[in-house]
């Protein structure tokens, strides 16, 4: 357990380090954000924050990572860095939907030849595909969560933190790996990023975390346990930016709204239209992605009948706090969300 703390701290130090410089070069070179009307803030930003949050994740993984699968290895890092090419090539000129969107099926493809997918029903023209739906639905599922200050790292870590865990208890020496390298970065970052931010991370950061966590979702593995009891341990994990996506689809779909167009209407922008504050909104959905990490844990270790009506009762509860935020964004706010 010991190396791969250090693996964590090493990550959380280089982005501690590495951040400040990425924002010294961007108000250099004028990569910045501008505050707009969908933004929420008001002074133009730094937009390299996610290079550092790469550079803390790869460096410290190639460095201290432990592990014997060196191909798949090779595969993740060279796929994690496409995929913050793409959102550095986004965040500077602003790549349509599409162009993404085949970004990140190239990243997904260069995963799955090197041996990175999902082994869920054992035949490939069934896994091959399941992979390319995870990895696309959860990279944007945290890129959507970037939209307030210290949300998506914050999120980002509770999650690495819950997949660190459970590899580690269970003896997977990459996954935990992996996961102790995001753990860090995410946190030496969050520093800067936490409200009021001083840098953002952008696509560059976020589609790197989440394409990240989608690979950490596919790799972890319980070999001792029945496997009706954790087959939904990642999606329980993520239960946060899933059901984030599930509301924002199935809400603009129903106002014949884009799904691909920015808007407030996020989870966090709902719960500050009830009235809280931006720093309560991002702290009450850290508590609650390391709550669902903590009942993944319990899961993992119960019989599947306990397990899959825990999941289900989280399907069910999902379903109606959708329902519920719904009618949030139907009402007049009770606070000018700031």
């Amino acid at each position: 357990m010991s190396q791969f703390v250090f693996i964590a701290i090493a990550a959380g130090l280089i982005a501690f380090v590495g951040t400040p410089f990425t924002l010294i070069m961007a108000r250099r070179i004028g990569f910045v954000a501008e505050p707009g009307a969908r933004k929420t803030h008001v002074l133009p930003t730094p937009l390299l924050g996610g290079v550092a949050i790469w550079a803390a994740f790869v460096i410290s993984l190639l460095v201290f990572g432990r592990g014997s699968e060196f191909r798949e290895l090779v595969a993740i890092i060279v796929s994690g860095t496409l995929i913050s090419a793409v959102g550095l090539i986004d965040d500077r000129i602003g790549l349509g939907p599409r162009i993404k969107l085949v970004g990140q099926l190239a990243a997904a493809a260069i995963l799955i030849a090197g041996g990175v997918k999902a082994q869920l029903f054992g035949n490939p023209w069934l896994d091959v595909p399941l992979t390319l739906f995870w990895v696309i639905g959860i990279c944007n599922a945290l890129n959507f969560m970037d939209n307030m200050d210290g949300l998506a790292a914050g999120v980002a870590a509770t999650a690495a933190g819950s997949f660190f865990l459970l590899a580690a208890l269970n003896g997977q020496a990459l996954v935990a790996s992996l996961a102790a390298a995001l753990f860090g970065a995410c946190l030496g970052f969050l520093v800067y990023n936490f409200q009021p931010a001083l840098t953002f991370m952008g696509d560059t950061g976020s589609l790197l975390l989440g394409f990240m966590l989608a690979v950490l979702g596919i790799k972890l593995n319980f070999p001792n346990v029945n496997p009706l009891s954790t087959w939904m341990a990642p999606i329980v994990v993520l239960g946060l930016p899933i059901f984030d996506t599930t509301l924002v689809t199935i809400s603009r779909l129903r106002r014949g709204a884009s799904i691909a167009q920015g808007g407030a209407d996020h989870t966090s922008h709902r719960l500050a239209r009830l009235g809280l504050s931006h720093r309560r909104v991002v702290i009450a959905l850290y508590t609650v992605g390391a709550s669902l990490g903590v009942l993944t844990r319990l899961m993992t270790q119960s019989s599947p009948l306990v397990a899959n009506s825990i999941f289900a009762s989280l399907v069910i509860g999902g379903l109606f706090a959708l329902w519920l935020l719904e009618e949030v964004q139907r009402q007049p706010a009770a606070s000018r969300f700031r």
